[in-house]
């Protein structure tokens, strides 16, 4: 199972403060792709700048698409860049994906623990990685989360993370903060729009 794929289920199986956006998981989700591919080292970054590395088979389908995906022409996309243009509709098709290859089957549990009793146990492999994943608080999957509404923030939990993923991570919080200030935008401007058409 791959970062991405985690944070997809934690987001479906983990209650938040509020309800995740699919453009905020989206953009954690290309987020997240850039971390695995730094992992697997099929990219550097230099500065912001995504540098590709020879194209590898990761053995994961949307992993590999990721890597196609990059620009391989100087200057290089910024990871900026890249979590708008990847991210887009990216939710879905992680959601699609999952679905395909038989991991969102099986009963959609809440991993809160009952009072007094044992967290309950999700219904597929690949949501047994991600609980497993999720309640061992990896400093990774926990940032990731944080900007969707999901968890607390441990800021001490990537301390010993390199300046490429904290870069990332940082980019990531950047852009979902950019897209909620957009969207609540949006909502006063329709809410006016609606007020005037109201008015006798």
């Amino acid at each position: 199972m791959t970062t991405p794929q985690d944070l997809f289920l934690v987001s479906v199986d983990v209650p938040g403060t509020r309800p995740v956006e699919q453009g905020d998981l989206s953009l954690a989700l290309a987020g997240a792709e850039l971390i695995d591919l730094l992992g697997t080292r099929a990219l550097t970054l230099d500065g912001e700048r995504i540098v590709p590395g020879a194209a590898l088979d990761t053995g994961d389908r949307m992993l590999d698409e990721a890597s196609a995906a990059l620009v391989r022409a100087e200057p290089y996309e910024s990871v900026e860049d890249w979590l708008w243009r990847r991210g887009r509709g990216l939710a879905a098709a992680y959601r699609d994906d999952l679905d395909r290859t038989g991991q969102l089957t099986g009963e959609s549990r809440r991993w809160l623990p009952r009072l007094g009793g044992d967290v309950p146990q999700p219904g597929t492999p690949a949501r047994r990685h991600a609980a497993d994943r999720w309640w061992s608080h990896e400093p990774v999957l926990t940032a990731l989360a944080v900007p969707l509404g999901i968890g607390e923030d441990r800021a001490d939990g990537n301390e010993n993370a390199d300046d490429a993923v904290l870069t990332v991570l940082a980019t990531v919080g950047d852009a979902i903060t950019e897209l909620t200030a957009v969207r609540e935008r949006r909502r006063i401007e329709n809410a006016a729009f609606d007020n005037i058409w109201r008015a006798p």
